[in-house]
Order: C-alpha cells, then structure tokens, then sequence
C-alpha cells in the first residue's frame, strides 16, 4: 500500500494553505508567467490557462495520490487571493525525508508569506507526520530564494555543481537556458526549536520547482 499524506488545509495567522481548486485557474496562470517564476522554474512558458488547469487539477492532487507528495496552495486568509504555492516532492517514505519548493505571486511578494507558509508545513510534516528531514535546493544565483532559506532555519550542505537550467532573458526579449548549481538546504526537527517568527520585509520569491510535471 503506498504511503500518502492526508488530503488537509494548514492555516497560520495570515494564510490559509489548501488543495488548488478551479477557481485558482486565472490567478495561477497570472502567477506562472511572471519574469521571475519564469526565470527559476521549469514550468512551461508562455503558462497557458490549459496549463494552469492541468496542474491545479490533475498534476497536483496525483502528487499526493501517488505519494510522492503534496502541493498547497497558498491563499490569505482575509482576501482568499492565491498569493503562492508550496510543494512537497521526491518523498521517501522509508527515511521520512522529503524535498519543499515554494513561489510567491509577484503582488505578493515584500509580505514574508514564503517563509510563514514553508514554516507552517515544515511544522506540520515534523510534528503531524513525523518525518525527520525537510530538503531544499536553491539555484546559485537565486539569492531571494536562499535568504528564505537562511530565515527559516535551514543549514547549507554543500553544492551540486552544474545541476539545474535555469533561464535568462536575451536580448531580443526571448528566453535562454543557462546552467546553474543548486545549493542544497535541509531542515531537521530540531531545527525549528531554534526559529523564531519570520518578519514581513517578505524577501525570496521562489526556489527552484524542479519537475514541474
């Protein structure tokens, strides 16, 4: 019997991370075009609305079916708005280990909704689930990405050279790939003890979404 994680909103004082639904379909599509997300992803670009409703609606909830996974998305919990996302992917079941990536939409950025949404799910996968490992690789360059790291607590283990394809505009006004090394992060149960709450000066944006299929 495969291992899944159970089908659950998380709620902190500002966000409400829950199940993506169709009516997340234009906002995440908005989202998905952004420059940055563009440029740190693998998502497809242009993200079109059939690409939107492909991930909220299958890609996303066969990530926890499959038990691979599990994929929040992340609304303010006044507006409803979908501010971003949090994903949860390459579980091993057997080490209770696991890999989180996250975006921020672009008008919500500057309000440290990345690290109070990775913050809540880390909390609730060491002690709900009980695993014992949180994973997270940032692209070299991706400096917003790795200061969310930093924040919430996480330890830098090293680098993996050569290890990612990015994307940089060029200067017709089209896309690239270059490549880049991924820094590699983790996060222990312990860890948290030593966190304290996030600020709001909201930097980082998104950490690499390796496999966005």
């Amino acid at each position: 019997m495969t291992s899944t994680f159970p089908d659950i909103s998380i709620s902190t004082d500002r966000l409400v991370l829950r199940p993506f639904d169709a009516t997340d379909v234009p906002a995440l599509t908005e989202m998905m075009n952004d420059e940055l997300i563009t440029a740190w992803t693998s998502a497809p670009h242009p993200f079109t609305t059939a690409d939107a409703r492909d991930w909220a609606l299958r890609a996303a909830p066969a990530e926890r079916l499959s038990g691979r996974g599990i994929v929040f998305a992340v609304t303010e919990f006044l507006t409803h708005r979908l501010v971003g996302t949090v994903r949860l992917h390459n579980t091993d079941w057997r080490t209770l280990s696991t890999e989180v990536a996250y975006l921020t939409a672009p008008w919500a950025r500057g309000e440290g909704y990345a690290c109070e949404s990775v913050l809540a799910v880390a909390r609730w996968l060491f002690r709900d689930q009980k695993f014992e490992r949180l994973e997270l690789r940032t692209a070299a360059d991706n400096t917003a990405s790795q200061q969310v790291a930093q924040k919430i607590g996480c330890i830098s283990e090293g680098v993996l050279r050569n290890a990612w394809i990015a994307r940089s505009r060029t200067e017709d006004g089209g896309w690239t790939d270059i490549r880049s090394d991924l820094i590699v992060w983790s996060l222990l149960p312990e860890d948290l003890d030593e966190v304290r709450a996030p600020r709001t000066d909201g930097s980082g944006y998104a950490a690499a979404f390796p496999g966005w299929r």
